[in-house]
């Protein structure tokens, strides 16, 4: 992906944000993403707790790219992967 193409995207910097708030705050940003579609997270230190959360909550259903790998900020992009063709109520 381009740099101009990274630009676009939508951008959430959780610094910003209290960190009971952070998690709920991203979730909701990835329930709305339809297939395709990513946004950028900013971050001070590496979300990997994040990453594990969302693989249990929906496997396959979601790409993670570090985009910087710190040491001070972390920029990752969250990707909805697009359809497998199941048509059931499971988002898969």
């Amino acid at each position: 992906m381009s740099e101009s193409e990274l630009a676009s995207l939508p951008l959430l910097d959780i610094r910003a944000i209290s960190p009971m708030e952070r998690h709920p705050r991203i979730f909701g940003m990835v329930h709305a993403l339809a297939e395709g579609q990513s946004f950028v997270i900013v971050n001070d230190h590496d979300p990997r707790p994040l990453r594990y959360q969302m693989e249990a909550r929906y496997p396959g259903l979601f790409d993670w790219e570090y985009l910087q790998h710190g040491p001070d900020i972390w920029r990752v992009e969250i990707k909805r992967s697009l359809s497998s063709g199941c048509d059931c109520c499971c988002g898969g």
